[in-house]
């Protein structure tokens, strides 16, 4: 069943945020000390002041209400989507997934980018991640990439698309693999710009890691000695930590804005890439549908569930991949052609890890150059 929906939060809660902020005790920080110990406090303070007295989670609301939403129940889950039909001769069935800490949101700005071709262009499906914004949570084990790769699945022929095509970064490159995994007969291609921190190839008895990869390696786990703490609470115990990110609106932004400075390309400056507005929409949005909890419990579940192929495990269908400098760390790609048949790879000069907000244009483009050679 599908319906449409509407984005439409109560005064009272935004009342409430509003008076939590006030509320907000602040913690103490070392002279000088910037982003190194995480979160920088003045930043914090000046981006809460613009919170409480200029944002307007209105606007937002109309953005999003300024597309085609829908909810559609597919096996009990509630799964939140914007759906755009192209604009172009040939259409393209595409759908979109997002990771964490980002949302439905980061992909706004290339809902016009790829539905105004008149020539090739796509028929958009964004949906949320289950317990991720407007969609539904799951309060039982097993939500985790793969899990989610069914459930899309199933929307897409609810959709009517028999055919389609598959993109996303962070967990949505998970959801998008696995897809591609389990349907490549409906898939006619995907386009990744991350590949899951879980993801090892099969490898044969015997076979040794090239020198290449051992040095990607070593240097991913000195990254995750210095960066990864947050990945390993969310995957042990995340409701400890939802207990306060929930509690705290300051808190939850905290935790949330240390991630968008550190994983993106600012040249140490974060205002150069995002606005205060669009990293109040995405923030604003995990307050109001309180789904903290709910969206770090995936690391729990995908743990537990890695991206890891057996013997005969390979997506044999086109695979790109769109490489951001400023990206987490990235396997070479000879270790990710052990799993994924790579037909287009493109090194981009600029952006991270939220490549769809930071470089928007950059990444629609490397979308359909690559589609179009599967359309001809």
């Amino acid at each position: 069943m599908i319906r449409p929906f509407s984005a439409n939060i109560s005064e009272e809660i935004l009342d409430d945020l509003k008076n939590r902020i006030k509320n907000t005790r602040w913690p103490d920080e070392i002279a000088n000390s910037n982003w190194i110990y995480g979160t920088n406090l003045s930043f914090m303070k000046e981006l809460s002041n613009y919170w409480l007295y200029e944002f307007n989670w209105r606007k937002v609301e109309a953005e999003i209400n300024s597309f085609p939403n829908f909810i559609a129940t597919i096996d009990g889950y509630d799964i939140h989507f914007i759906h755009v039909e192209g604009k172009g001769k040939k259409r393209i069935p595409l759908i979109i997934t997002h990771g964490w800490p980002g949302s439905f949101i980061e992909m706004l700005k290339l809902i016009p980018l790829l539905t105004n071709d008149e020539e090739i262009s796509f028929d958009l499906v964004i949906p949320s991640l289950i317990g991720f914004g407007y969609s539904g949570k799951s309060q039982v084990e097993g939500c985790n990439s793969e899990f989610v790769a069914h459930l899309w699945h199933k929307l897409m022929m609810e959709l009517g698309y028999e055919k389609y095509g598959a993109q996303g970064g962070d967990i949505g490159s998970g959801v998008s693999s696995w897809l591609a995994l389990k349907y490549p007969l409906n898939l006619i291609g995907l386009h990744l710009n991350y590949i899951s921190g879980s993801y090892k190839p099969f490898l044969k008895d015997g076979e040794q890691l090239t020198d290449e990869v051992v040095a990607f390696q070593k240097y991913a786990s000195e990254w995750a000695s210095k960066e990864a703490a947050y990945s390993f609470i969310q995957s042990t115990k995340p409701i400890t930590l939802a207990f306060g990110l929930n509690d705290s609106p300051v808190g939850l932004c905290a935790w949330i804005i240390e991630k968008f400075n550190s994983w993106s390309d600012n040249n140490g400056e974060i205002n150069s890439i995002f606005t205060k507005d669009e990293l109040l929409a995405n923030i604003t949005l995990y307050w109001m549908t309180q789904t903290i909890h709910s969206s770090i419990r995936m690391y729990n579940e995908n743990s537990k569930h890695p991206l890891q192929f057996g013997e005969n495990d390979y997506i044999k269908i086109p695979v790109a991949f769109a490489k951001f400098p400023k990206e987490l760390p990235t396997p070479p790609r000879s270790y990710i052609e052990k799993g994924f048949n790579i037909t287009h790879w493109t090194e981009m000069p600029a952006g991270g890890h939220f490549a769809a907000m930071e470089q928007p244009d950059l990444l629609a483009k490397d979308i359909k150059d690559f589609f179009k050679q599967l359309a001809i």
